[in-house]
């Protein structure tokens, strides 16, 4: 198993790794004005000029939209 990657800038390997997650529905673990969150990636959309993740909490089944601006983190899961 390979290690596990942190991004924290929005490079094109980053938005490369969020595109696959999203279309293997991958788990993802992002920050976001310090808290952070375990989404099951859904869909990258654009609202407004700026790019969003849309992801599911597991738990509730709540889906949240997070831009990509706003994020200080994120790492693909295993």
């Amino acid at each position: 198993m390979g290690t596990i990657v942190e991004f924290t800038s929005l490079t094109p390997d980053a938005l490369d790794a969020l595109e696959r997650a999203v279309r293997e529905r991958r788990r993802v673990a992002l920050r976001r004005r310090g808290t952070e969150y375990v989404v099951v990636a859904e869909r990258l959309e654009t609202l407004e000029r700026e790019e969003a993740l849309q992801g599911r909490l597991p738990m509730t089944g709540e889906l949240l939209a997070f831009p990509l601006r706003e994020l200080e983190s994120f790492a693909v899961l295993p």
